[in-house]
């Protein structure tokens, strides 16, 4: 390879179109203009091209740093800008070593699908922090270097997400933080930019904390219970649906649960709901069956049997398998309640609370209440009190039945004013 030429000139811009092309190779014309720096010049090579170039030191080693193409680059601009490059390298930094780690260093869309395969894999939220992360920070982010992201960024993609649903686009900040902060233990960036960044700093047009959610308190009162029970199942709702919603009531489990009933999770009069089913414990969780309960899954069974023998599957999986091999959905519960009810707004979680509520008036001891609607133990009883409370807890679903079919025939006090966490 030949050695490149080099001499040095006062470099004009009038002057550098003029500069002689080398046959081969490539040649270095030092600035020595009273405004240039040292180590700037200019490099022609012979295919015709002049860019604008930095030579300089750094720990020992001679380096060049490309600044740009004349005439993109003016001369002026590129004086300012090698003046500006030496600063930095002054100051310790490598402008050719800042460029290397700049290529390297991950986008947003590279780190979360990092971040999602060592840190959500198998977690029992993954599908929910994925689809967080996957459909909304992604798609607007998701090109950005790492280090590009700003706070106003995040911001805004939460703000667009609250719009349409606060309750999510809270989940969606907590995620992009968790994200955040694994690039700073990564040394990737040096600071999480939404770091300490508060829901209150979410703004929506109309709207006071959009981000904010209430604790809910809902409870059905006895004329509610009674309509709810005596008309869902000829309401327009699927029979199906208005079963588990039953259901719900009957054993004050989690919509969730219910809603994926299997029958190979009954036997006899319990229920075990395995722990991977399980929404907030780690353990598995039996429930007692009720005449009640086993009312509902003999009417699930032929329901199911019907719509089998139209559509020819096979043995459903399902209790509540509104399609075939396919579980009702949370979602399709609260949508189904949404278009059915009237009067004041309940959930199918408010099912659950109202009889949590119903246990306290059947005068069922707290702990034991906790237990039959799937709360787990907390604190050092959890560690050292491992009875399962399996008697009392069916008497507590023994006497709920007999409250439950007492209210619906309009023979027991409302449950009003008798208020329970869920």
């Amino acid at each position: 390879m030949t050695n490149p030429v080099t001499s040095m000139a006062k470099l004009a811009t009038s002057s550098i179109p003029k500069i002689e092309v080398p046959a081969a190779g490539k040649t270095f014309i030092f600035d020595d203009h009273r405004d240039a720096p040292r180590g700037f010049a200019l490099k022609v090579t012979a295919a015709g091209s002049r860019v604008f170039v930095l030579r300089y030191t750094i720990d020992g080693r001679q380096r060049l740093k490309t600044i740009g193409e004349w005439p993109t680059w003016s001369l002026d601009a590129a004086r300012k800008e090698a003046h500006t490059l030496l600063r930095g390298i002054g100051q310790g930094r490598d402008p050719l070593e800042e460029k290397r780690r700049r290529r390297s260093e991950p986008t947003v869309a590279d780190l979360a699908d990092e971040w999602l395969r060592k840190h959500a894999s198998g977690l029992k939220s993954e599908t929910d922090i994925r689809r967080y992360i996957l459909s909304d920070l992604v798609p607007a982010l998701g090109r950005l270097k790492v280090s590009d992201v700003g706070r106003r960024d995040v911001i805004e993609v939460v703000e667009k997400k609250a719009e349409q649903a606060p309750r999510a686009a809270a989940q969606l900040l907590l995620y992009a933080k968790r994200l955040l902060e694994y690039a700073t233990d990564r040394n990737i960036i040096p600071l999480n930019p939404v770091a300490g960044l508060k829901p209150s700093a979410i703004k929506v047009s109309g709207r006071r904390d959009p981000l904010k959610t209430t604790v809910r308190d809902r409870v059905l009162d006895q004329d509610e219970v009674r309509a709810f029970w005596k008309g869902i199942e000829s309401s327009n709702l699927h029979k199906l649906t208005a079963l588990a919603l039953k259901m719900i009531l009957v054993t004050g489990q989690r919509p969730g649960e219910v809603a994926a009933m299997r029958w190979d999770e009954i036997e006899g009069e319990v229920w075990t709901i395995p722990a991977q089913r399980r929404g907030k414990t780690e353990t598995a969780h039996t429930v007692h069956m009720t005449a009640t309960a086993l009312a509902i899954l003999a009417a699930a069974r032929m329901e199911v049997e019907r719509l089998s023998r139209r559509r020819r599957t096979t043995e459903a999986v399902y209790v509540f398998e509104t399609r075939p091999g396919k579980p009702l959905t949370v979602a399709a519960l609260d949508r189904a309640v949404a278009r059915g009810r009237e009067g004041e707004r309940w959930t199918p979680h408010d099912l659950r609370r109202t009889m949590r509520t119903g246990l306290s008036a059947c005068k069922v001891r707290p702990d034991i209440a906790e237990l039959t609607i799937g709360h787990t133990k907390r604190g050092i009883v959890a560690v050292y009190d491992r009875h399962g409370f399996e008697a009392e807890r069916r008497e507590a679903l023994e006497a709920w039945e007999t409250w439950l079919l007492q209210m619906v025939n309009d023979n027991v006090v409302s449950l009003a004013g008798k208020r329970s966490s869920a």
